[in-house]
């Protein structure tokens, strides 16, 4: 098989054969980017932006390992759980979690992230990209919203880019509209998934939804 690589399964041709190497060549296939987009990045949190954070309860944060490897994470708490501590500086309290820390991981070794916070019900988003570490100085600490029990570290985003996103994705998946929710009757229970990608012969389904009601009852603090 031509350009075959190891994963690729009953494939005819590598996906990856022909793709673009060049930014000028992807900028052959789209129009200069609207003034608009530009010009709406301010580069700090303004008013409006605090705004916006202090009613966000979710978020979702991307890192990069040193390999390159990407990841994309999401985060919740009560609204305000992210605190503004000035106009260049957020921070993102740790919770509890699997422990892989993949993300503190990724920001300790590049020291860069990104972060889209979801309002629900509102297709517009706010994005946060910048220079990041991970923190665990008490003083910092104590100025958080804990997020269950007393965050033991914090990630702490200096701002770069930060600009309001457009709605479009959002009003084309209909996110927020029940009448367009999947029948999810239709789909594998989280438990189903997880016992299918532990590969445990040992671990059964309800074992596993057992597992995942004690953790939501008992562990989410």
């Amino acid at each position: 098989m031509t350009g075959s690589r190891p994963g690729i399964v009953n494939a005819v041709t590598d996906p990856f054969d022909g793709a673009l190497e060049q930014v000028e060549q992807l900028r052959e296939f789209y129009a200069a980017a609207m003034e608009r987009a530009v010009s709406k990045d301010i580069g700090h949190l303004d008013e409006m932006c605090r705004r916006l954070i202090a009613a966000a309860p979710m978020l979702f944060v991307a890192t990069y390992s040193e390999q390159g490897q990407c990841d994309v994470s999401p985060r919740g708490g009560p609204p305000g759980f992210v605190t503004v501590l000035d106009d260049q500086h957020l921070a993102i309290p740790d919770a509890t979690g699997n422990r892989r820390l993949d993300t503190l991981e990724n920001v300790v070794a590049s020291g860069r992230a990104g972060v889209i916070f979801v309002i629900p019900g509102r297709d517009t988003t706010l994005r946060v990209n910048g220079r990041a570490c991970v923190t665990a100085e008490p003083e910092l600490l104590e100025r958080l919203t804990p997020v269950g029990k007393p965050p033991h570290t914090a990630i702490v985003i200096e701002t770069e880019e930060v600009y309001g996103h457009c709605p479009k994705a959002f009003v084309r998946s209909k996110l927020w509209d029940p009448a367009t929710w999947p029948d999810t009757a239709g789909l594998p229970t989280p438990a189903e998934v997880s016992v299918a990608h532990q590969r445990d012969p040992n671990w059964s389904v309800e074992q596993e939804e057992h597992r995942q009601a004690d953790a939501l009852l008992y562990r989410l603090d």
